[in-house]
């Protein structure tokens, strides 16, 4: 699955110059979780793949992308990124909107985001029920998008539900969507962060799992270590390649700066 060795400074200015111009994007910030299911259903990999930015939200997707030879990947988390976002949106008036989670979530994430940033405008929020919606229901929630004005949609239903629909919608809705999971519980304070060291070391996983246990089990402790075995058998099977091409195990080809296939 692609991802892209990008920052959050790179990351929001795309975002930024997408929405100013009134195009319909989409973002994914991307974790193990992702390149796993990516990894099982065909469909869901061209739906990443499709995706105008994947970014590396998980530290083992950074340090992957190091190891084969991206050494400006760098972490562009969706709880970090989401601020930095909203920041830019304020400060060049354009207008966001926010789709997922619970009512009395958004009420306090829209509410603190406003506060912080004082020019934020805050035009669309809704927060949809967890099963499918019917055809009427998803016909009124794009026609009160458009109405809306929004040109920055943060999208909030969880891997893989926010990718699938944003896929379903890239030509239905005139925004930039991005969908950043968790961040709506983690900014509006009703989940509590995993503490800066573990998330630097890589042991994020570890926390959240030991609060959540029941939800995140079959992520954490059945998804990772696939990742890790799947990932391994990759970088071997590059490098033998690159000896037997006479190149050294460092030397990787990229098709452009921001990115690795």
């Amino acid at each position: 699955m692609r991802v892209d060795a990008t920052s959050y400074a790179h990351a929001a200015q795309e975002v930024l110059r997408w929405a100013r111009a009134g195009e319909s994007r989409c973002v994914c910030v991307a974790t193990v979780n992702n390149v796993i299911e990516a990894y099982d259903d065909p469909q869901f990999r061209a739906i990443m793949e499709a995706a105008d930015l994947v970014t590396p939200d998980g530290m083992p997707l950074v340090w992957g992308l190091r190891l084969l030879g991206v050494d400006t990947a760098t972490r562009v988390y969706g709880p970090d990124l989401t601020p930095v976002v909203c920041q830019l949106a304020a400060e060049r008036g354009v207008p966001v909107g926010f789709y997922g989670g619970a009512t009395d979530v958004l009420d306090e994430l829209t509410g603190k985001l406003g506060r912080r940033f004082p020019g934020l405008r805050i035009v669309y929020r809704a927060s949809p029920p967890f099963r499918p919606l019917t055809p009427e229901e998803e016909r009124r929630t794009l026609e009160d998008l458009d109405r809306s004005g929004v040109r920055i949609l943060f999208v909030g239903l969880g891997t893989p539900k926010q990718e699938w629909w944003m896929a379903a919608h890239t030509r239905d809705v005139s925004a930039v969507m991005l969908g950043v999971g968790a961040a709506f519980d983690f900014l509006a304070g009703r989940k509590r962060q995993a503490p800066r060291l573990l998330q630097r070391v890589g042991l994020e996983w570890l926390y959240r799992l030991t609060h959540e246990p029941r939800r995140l089990w079959r992520r954490y402790l059945y998804r990772n270590p696939r990742f890790v075995a799947l990932f391994v058998a990759q970088l071997l099977r590059e490098r033998r390649l690159r000896r037997r091409a006479g190149q050294p195990d460092s030397q990787t080809a990229r098709k452009a700066p921001w990115s690795s296939e």
